[in-house]
């Protein structure tokens, strides 16, 4: 059975074929080839290792026909004669949705075990910690931090596990921002 890849000769035939293909789109465009972008495809040898894109332009431009630089024979010598537009799409990256992680207070447990979740976990200072302890006792709810989803879901059974292997009914919940 044939390996499915080429080898290292055919690997460098296959890019020098694409490279006069390239050239001679870029005959039939009018476009310099000396700028004409490398896809990204030739920018990979079998390996998978990058190969240098400037030694590809150079060979293009080596083998490049003078008569690119020609005007078309016919007369069309218009506004914009002679360019082309190379352009590449990018994928879309969004922000990631948000989540707030939310402490409530109960009557049952102690202020010095909020504290220490919120070091353990949030990894606030004792001032800090002590403020967001005195905002759940004195509002009944208090941000711990905002996070993304995954982290938020996480530090939320943490502490919930926690709380829970200590004995202490402390309720900790996320919500979307």
């Amino acid at each position: 059975m044939r390996d499915p890849l080429p080898s290292r000769g055919e690997s460098s035939k296959l890019a020098m074929f694409l490279i006069s293909l390239t050239v001679e789109m870029a005959q039939i465009l009018r476009v310099d080839p000396k700028r004409t972008t490398v896809p990204t495809y030739m920018k990979k040898d079998r390996k998978g290792e990058d190969v240098a894109a400037e030694d590809l332009t150079l060979a293009m431009a080596a083998n490049a026909p003078r008569a690119a630089k020609e005007p078309r024979k016919g007369g069309d010598v218009g506004p914009g004669a002679g360019t082309a537009l190379v352009t590449r799409t990018r994928p879309q990256t969004r922000k990631p949705n948000m989540y707030r992680v939310l402490l409530l207070n109960d009557d049952y447990t102690t202020q010095e075990f909020v504290v220490m979740v919120l070091r353990k976990y949030f990894n606030k200072s004792v001032e800090e910690a002590t403020r967001i302890m005195l905002h759940v006792h004195n509002h009944g709810v208090g941000e711990c931090g905002v996070y993304t989803y995954e982290v938020a879901e996480t530090k939320v059974t943490q502490v919930m596990d926690f709380a829970r292997k200590h004995q202490h009914p402390l309720q900790c919940i996320m919500e979307k921002k």
